[in-house]
């Protein structure tokens, strides 16, 4: 929410509502959008006793799709089931990207900082939170290598580990800023970048919002939980590499911090081959 011109004020719960509690009723708000639908939002909506409305969680169908791998989900993005929370206030979906907000200061001069020119490097965000996210080291390194301009490798400092064995196998054209930036510089950077070659995560949709060319690659989460780049009427600008037809896949709707069935074919079979070529095709026509 910094920086964003369209909040006036944000309020943060640090363990509880009991916390905010006071200051939400002094506000005397008239109207709650939810868009967490959880019981602790529940909650707090029953204190507030204010008109009040959620976005479908879908948790049967989610429940569905990974125990049973039938797909019941609608063909939408979250983004605009969100909406769902707005309809009684009629807001519309206005069919844009959406928005995100860098000030002046977290800006980075890639040139200075990096090596490398505004729009002449592809953006890697290699983290996710669970490990069943993030592509093994080896099948990392082997599109890098098949990367034709030079890869910055973006993480937070849980990153960094992965980052330098990343160097140890291939430092050609290869530049570690993981740990180094805070979110939004690394936002910075990823606006910066010819294309983002992502996981499952944030920097995928503050890509996104940036209009930057996005590859995703998909473990054992799949695009169709509806979290997946968010380019209304823009779909040839991202793609997303998945391995099909595996029996276990999704194997839940997060992830988990190690192969449930120990062998990672979600990853393990992904063809970096046609990861890297899509890279490459989409950085040539920037």
């Amino acid at each position: 929410m910094v920086n964003n011109p369209y909040v006036d004020k944000t309020i943060t719960i640090e363990k509880s509502i009991k916390e905010i509690l006071p200051l939400l009723k002094a506000e005397n708000y008239d109207f709650l959008v939810d868009l967490h639908n959880n019981i602790r939002t529940l909650s707090l909506k029953r204190k507030l006793h204010v008109r009040s409305a959620a976005f479908p969680k879908l948790h049967v169908a989610k429940w569905l799709m990974v125990n049973f791998k039938v797909n019941v989900l609608p063909d939408k993005h979250i983004i605009e089931r969100y909406f769902e929370a707005v309809r009684p206030l009629e807001v519309v979906n206005d069919g844009q990207r959406c928005d995100f907000f860098i000030a002046p200061d977290p800006e980075v001069d890639t040139e200075a900082t990096l090596g490398v020119s505004p729009k002449q490097f592809v953006a890697f965000a290699i983290g996710a939170q669970f490990a069943t996210k993030r592509l093994p080291v080896h099948k990392m390194v082997e599109i890098i290598k098949k990367i034709d301009q030079p890869v910055v490798l973006l993480g937070g400092p849980t990153d960094q580990e992965t980052a330098l064995q990343i160097l140890e196998k291939t430092t050609v054209n290869v530049i570690n800023s993981c740990g180094k930036f805070t979110l939004r510089e690394s936002a910075s950077v990823v606006r910066q970048s010819a294309v983002l070659l992502t996981h499952d995560t944030g920097l995928m949709h503050i890509a996104s919002a940036f209009g930057i060319p996005t590859v995703s690659v998909w473990g054992n989460t799949v695009p169709d939980f509806g979290m997946y780049p968010y380019f209304p009427g823009e779909a040839a600008n991202f793609s997303m590499h998945g391995v099909t037809g595996l029996p276990c896949r999704p194997c839940s709707k997060i992830g988990f911090q190690a192969c449930p069935k120990k062998h990672f074919k979600c990853m393990e079979l992904q063809d970096t081959e046609a990861i890297a070529a899509d890279v490459n095709q989409r950085a040539i026509s920037i």
